[in-house]
């Protein structure tokens, strides 16, 4: 188990190191050849910044783990919202603007809602090629309406900067990125696979829990120095957005890759229910507020924590702690 957990954190660890670098070369040599920003934006950074949970799901649905992989999308949409969101809450109060409101959370909460439907039963590949198609329709649709106004901006410029950048060195940057990505999400499946087998818990809790907070640290280190700068404008409408990737891409990939049943049937039960509520709760104190305070920060841990409970069975706590009183 030693093994597997060293496999999980390192792999952890280079994955956000190397996602980071992967969007940023991608998101330079777009701009490079001249795509325009709100493509970027929306297409280029979107991809990338799922491009964690996309590699790890999508490779741990082709070695036949398709729990480890449903698990850390569940994982990734709900630790987004709660934990992430409630990071950012406990340093500042976020306003949430009217446009987040009326148009970004209703998209994240219906691909959320689509997702976990899905998953009733089997994930079947025509199924993710459902979720593949719904995502090319919201990037249309992203891409319509954000042309006059460009709210995608933000990101692009602070990922690109001012100066001039080599077309060698950023597609170095991109290609060793995604290269390293790939190889650490290897690390990561076959360390989560380990902890699973050796502490007897389900590759959806473990999906759900150790993978999905892990593949979220990008989101959340991002949020907190956002909160702590001030600059908490496009925050709360990133944390949506990385939710219709996580549910249509990723969602996608992995029904595409490796569909089939969902063997934890209490991650694909209880787990959507929970990511359902979860995500309307905070649609629902966005709408109400028009910010997210500590209080509210407050509530969205609970409900993390009150989550990680339920999935975990009741048993699994005592199995742990039993596996590592042994490994002691």
């Amino acid at each position: 188990m030693l093994l597997g957990l060293v496999f999980a954190i390192a792999g952890l660890l280079a994955l956000t190191l190397a996602a980071d670098q992967f969007v940023k070369g991608a998101a330079r040599l777009a701009i490079i050849f001249r795509v325009a920003p709100v493509i970027v934006g929306a297409v280029v950074i979107g991809f990338g910044t799922s491009a964690p949970e996309m590699v790890v799901s999508g490779l741990a649905a082709f070695d036949d783990n398709l729990d480890i992989g449903v698990g850390n999308v569940i994982g990734s949409n709900v630790a987004n919202i709660s934990l992430v969101l409630a990071a950012a809450a406990f340093v500042t109060v976020l306003p949430v603007s009217s446009e987040t409101v009326r148009q970004q959370a209703p998209i994240s909460v219906a691909a959320v809602l689509v997702f976990a439907g899905l998953l009733q039963g089997d994930l079947d590949r025509w199924e993710g090629g459902l979720l593949a198609l719904l995502l090319v329709g919201v990037l249309i649709a992203v891409l319509r309406t954000s042309r006059a106004t460009d709210p995608l901006a933000g990101d692009v410029e602070e990922l690109v900067g001012d100066e001039q950048h080599s077309v060698n060195l950023e597609a170095l940057r991109t290609v060793l990125g995604l290269v390293v990505v790939i190889v650490s999400a290897w690390f990561i499946v076959e360390g989560a696979t380990r902890v699973a087998d050796e502490l007897d818990l389900s590759g959806g809790f473990v999906g759900f829990t150790l993978v999905a907070v892990g593949t979220s640290a990008p989101e959340l280190v991002t949020a907190i120095a956002a909160a702590r700068q001030g600059e908490t404008d496009l925050l709360i409408g990133n944390l949506l957005g990385s939710n219709v990737f996580n549910s249509l891409a990723v969602g996608g990939v992995i029904g595409l890759v490796g569909p089939g049943p969902v063997v934890d049937t209490r991650l694909a039960e209880w787990g959507s229910l929970l990511m359902i509520a979860i995500v309307v709760i905070s649609w629902i104190m966005m709408m109400t507020g028009a910010r997210v305070t500590r209080r509210e920060g407050v509530i969205l841990l609970g409900l993390w924590i009150v989550s990680v409970i339920v999935l975990s069975g009741g048993e699994s706590a005592d199995q742990a702690a039993s596996a590592l009183l042994n490994i002691r």
